[in-house]
């Protein structure tokens, strides 16, 4: 019992300070490319800064989609901590390289080396299947919230910095997040166990990644009724993660601070559900019945949320913050339980890279569709929340067991 709950305060503090890491910059580049000085790189090729914003945000999630999805699935043939630590040791390469890239405006540079950072931060999945790696030596549903509630700590602990360090200049806020993240490996490498000697780990690195890849599990029909559910949800939640600055710029002149503030109360509000209501939530409801609400509700906060007036914004962003952590405390829960048989670092891989997805088509989509006005991308957010909603109520009508299991096989 001691040493899982070493390994799990581990991969706390692993998430915690990874999620840092990533999230440090959201709040500097929407002020940079739309507010900031016109410059080589904010206007690369003469491109409105709207679209060039929208790929940076995007290319970032499309290295997460490809490295979660590769990645977790790897961790499960040669070992959770040495695929940890390198992953960990290339994505604060991949900060550096940004970091060069905003000093020289060069726009080519810095999205490639967001591409990497990327590809590398698809370790997420890694931690999540150590965490649900501890059951039943630890409850699965309560190590998943409680490393979720990391993650959404470093959410809020990396916007906060990010604004204010932003003040320093974009480029040092990307030298942070490469201190952050050797962090992560060093305390990977201090305090996860060894890796124990696999059996499975057979073939060349190319055959694993074709064979064993978290997108593989697209084929089978019980997973897929989920996957697609996750899909759904997934795209309205990052709907809000990647516009909500550009709609506090462009509705209320936010500055960097300005938005890292009301990331705080989104994710003290996901940190604390995550923590302490979530497993009491599933064990007085069940789990099918938190995770459509949650679903639900996020979908009407959302369309509801470009009519608030600023003070009323953040009475949203606390109530969107617990719809979030509801679904996100739960949900991951049910994959791993259901289908640990495929191997948790796969079944992990397989939602990290459903958010990776959905996180670039948003940015694609949303950044297109912005050029109308942010709030739509918001109301486009709320509508597949809803959609996600329906279609997991179908899934319930079809299995007749609602209460149980509530997902057909």
């Amino acid at each position: 019992m001691n040493n899982a709950k070493a390994t799990l305060i581990t991969v706390m503090l692993v998430t915690l300070i990874g999620s840092a890491g990533i999230a440090l910059p959201y709040p500097v580049l929407a002020p940079l490319f739309l507010d900031g000085p016109a410059t080589e790189l904010t206007h690369f090729m003469g491109l409105p800064p709207k679209l060039l914003l929208g790929v940076a945000l995007a290319v970032f999630p499309i290295g997460l989609l490809i490295g979660s999805s590769v990645l977790g699935a790897l961790s499960d043939q040669f070992g959770r901590r040495r695929t940890l630590v390198l992953t960990l040791i290339l994505a604060a390469a991949g900060y550096v390289l940004a970091a060069l890239a905003l000093s020289w405006q060069n726009f080519m540079l810095f999205i490639a080396a967001r591409f990497v950072t990327g590809l590398c931060e698809g370790n997420i999945a890694i931690a999540r299947a150590m965490a649900a790696d501890l059951h039943p030596v630890i409850d699965r549903t309560r190590a998943l919230s409680l490393a979720m509630s990391c993650a959404y700590a470093g959410w809020l602990l990396g916007p906060l910095s990010g604004g204010y360090l932003a003040v320093f200049g974009a480029a040092v806020v990307f030298w942070a997040g490469a201190a952050a993240v050797i962090a992560c490996a060093l305390l990977a490498q201090l305090f996860l166990p060894a890796d124990k000697p696999s059996a499975r780990a057979s073939g060349n690195l190319l055959q694993l990644v074709r064979s064993e890849n978290s997108l593989t599990l697209w084929r089978e029909p019980s997973i897929r009724a989920l996957a697609l559910f996750n899909l759904l949800f997934c795209l309205g939640v990052n709907a809000f993660y990647e516009f909500y600055p550009f709609w506090l710029v462009e509705k209320f002149g936010y500055a960097p601070h300005d938005i890292a503030w009301n990331t705080v109360v989104a994710t003290s509000v996901m940190i604390t559900m995550s923590a302490l209501a979530v497993p009491p939530l599933k064990k007085r409801l069940g789990a099918n019945p938190v995770v459509f609400n949650g679903a639900l509700l996020l979908g009407v906060l959302l369309a509801l949320l470009p009519l608030t007036n600023s003070k009323g914004a953040i009475v949203m962003f606390a109530l969107i913050g617990a719809s979030i952590a509801t679904v996100n405390g739960v949900f991951p829960a049910i994959m791993s339980e259901r289908f640990e048989q495929y191997g948790q670092g796969k079944v992990m891989g397989l939602l990290t890279a459903n958010f990776c997805l959905t996180n670039a088509i948003i940015a694609l989509l949303g950044s297109v569709l912005a050029l109308l006005g942010s709030q739509w991308t918001l109301v486009l957010g709320g509508a597949l929340c809803l959609a996600s909603a329906i279609w997991f109520a179908a899934l319930h009508r079809a299995s007749y067991n609602w209460p149980a299991k509530g997902i057909p096989r």
